[in-house]
């Protein structure tokens, strides 16, 4: 076996399990991992397809005769993967943004091209459709190619039950006549409705919650004002204590935890206690001298296979806070890998739950277990759950951070930083939480830090 094509239609087969060594239970996992990195194939992190969609809207706005370009579709409902860009365009005169368009520098193939509509595949792999719309249907193109397929649906009958037809040309009549389309809030004023933001266009309710008047008002980055999740160069970080502190300051927030992982994960050169107190000490130092930032003094504790925490309850007693999470045993069945967690939970010292499913897109599936069971213990505890905003994890997910939401549950947005650049990807934490439908009140690291404290010390102990 020499490609991934032949190890493939071997573990269909049957022919893995046969060999010394190998099973079944191996066999199925080889085909899962295949599975993923198919799909991974097929989409990216928004994250990267930001890095191509920004310079490349630049490109476009700067040529003359165009006027609005804007990213549609997935990437702008903030999915964390998407499939491609689909851009949207409005010029004036004899604009040719066409041909501006398909020389690009970064394109690599020029899949069709028209007077307006084209398609390109950049070097990068990632398909690319620019289509250039008339100026009084921008609003009713940009809805149109916005919105998933069931958010389309829904809102195209509250137009039928209206006498209208939606569609990417605007609003009209029954007879034809132009009623609206020029901006997006012209087509949901048509069926009676306020702007509902792009983040929640999935048909998981959004419309009826506008009906009922009662959208929320989604979080924004400048709500937040500390991150409770960095690493520093004592274990698998990048920087010191000081040089996160100060970048964090530069970010604009107030306070943040210091949260190096533990001794069980070697890889990461955990800290053991010694080397942890010595840490709670420098911590002390720098809070005497840092002004406009407070470093509060955190651990991600390692969960083992049992569900207990790696640390001693004397060292946890002496720290702000304490972020549990899971780095192995990825594979136990649902119910095993379910009580490790809520066994943790309940653990004397345990303040947030990290990466709740321990995903990696692209590279590794969400563990199997019952994240219903997590919120509401989380829920019942007292404690809170992360969503990291490291661009591989994005975790929770939309749909358990709305469900968390729904619950009482109290999510944190961290960064899980190993750099001081890292705060930057709390941007991509911020859209994952709007995607999950959350407010300012339902992000624990949006309190005031005597706010937070109070709150982290009732998880403790």
């Amino acid at each position: 076996i020499e490609t991934l094509a032949q190890l493939e239609a071997a573990a269909r087969a049957g022919r893995v399990r046969e060999l010394p060594g190998f099973g079944e239970k191996t066999e199925r996992g080889i085909l899962d991992s295949i599975a993923t990195h198919h799909v991974a194939r097929q989409r990216v992190q928004r994250q990267v397809a930001h890095q191509f969609a920004e310079p490349l809207v630049t490109y476009l706005q700067a040529m003359p005769g165009v006027d609005k370009v804007v990213v549609a579709g997935s990437y702008r409902r903030g999915k964390e993967t998407v499939g491609d860009l689909d851009i949207l365009a409005t010029t004036h005169g004899e604009s040719r943004v066409m041909e501006h368009f398909v020389h690009y520098d970064e394109v690599a193939q020029i899949i069709s091209q028209g007077a307006t509509r084209a398609t390109v595949v950049l070097r990068s792999g990632l398909q690319v459709d620019l289509r250039v719309v008339e100026q009084h249907s921008f609003g009713a193109a940009l809805h149109y190619f916005t919105g998933s397929k069931a958010h389309n649906i829904q809102l195209r009958r509250l137009g039928q039950q209206r006498g209208l037809k939606i569609n990417e040309y605007g609003v009209f009549r029954r007879d034809g006549q132009w009623v609206g389309g020029d901006t997006e809030a012209s087509v949901f004023e048509s069926v009676g409705l306020p702007p509902i933001p792009p983040e929640l266009r999935e048909g998981r309710g959004e419309i009826e919650a506008a009906q009922a008047g009662r959208l929320p008002t989604l979080i924004s980055l400048s709500n937040l004002a500390g991150d409770l999740h960095v690493h520093t160069l004592a274990t698998d970080g990048h920087a010191t204590i000081e040089e996160m502190a100060r970048a964090a300051k530069a970010a604009g927030l107030s306070y943040l935890a210091i949260t190096d992982h533990t001794r069980s994960l070697t890889v990461a050169h955990g800290l053991d206690e010694a080397r942890l107190a010595q840490q709670l000490d420098e911590i002390d130092r720098l809070n005497e001298q840092l002004q406009g930032i407070t470093i509060l003094k955190g651990s991600e504790v390692e969960i083992l296979e049992d569900g207990s925490l790696d640390l001693s309850e004397a060292i946890l007693a002496r720290l702000d806070l304490v972020i549990g999470g899971v780095h192995s045993q990825f594979h136990l069945s649902s119910r095993k890998q379910t009580l490790r967690i809520l066994r943790a939970m309940n653990s004397r010292y345990f303040s947030i739950l990290a990466h709740p499913s321990a995903r990696l897109l692209g590279e590794r599936q969400a563990i199997a277990v019952d994240m219903q069971q997590v919120i509401a213990t989380a829920h019942q505890r007292g404690c809170y759950l992360e969503l990291n905003s490291q661009p591989q994890r994005l975790d929770l997910t939309d749909v358990y951070s709305q469900s968390a939401k729904e619950q009482g549950v109290l999510i944190c947005i961290n960064s899980d930083g190993h750099s001081a650049n890292d705060f930057a990807l709390l941007e991509g934490g911020i859209e994952q939480a709007r995607r999950g439908w959350l407010s300012k009140e339902d992000v624990l690291n949006t309190r005031p830090l005597k706010t937070l404290r109070e709150a982290l010390r009732a998880t403790m102990g």
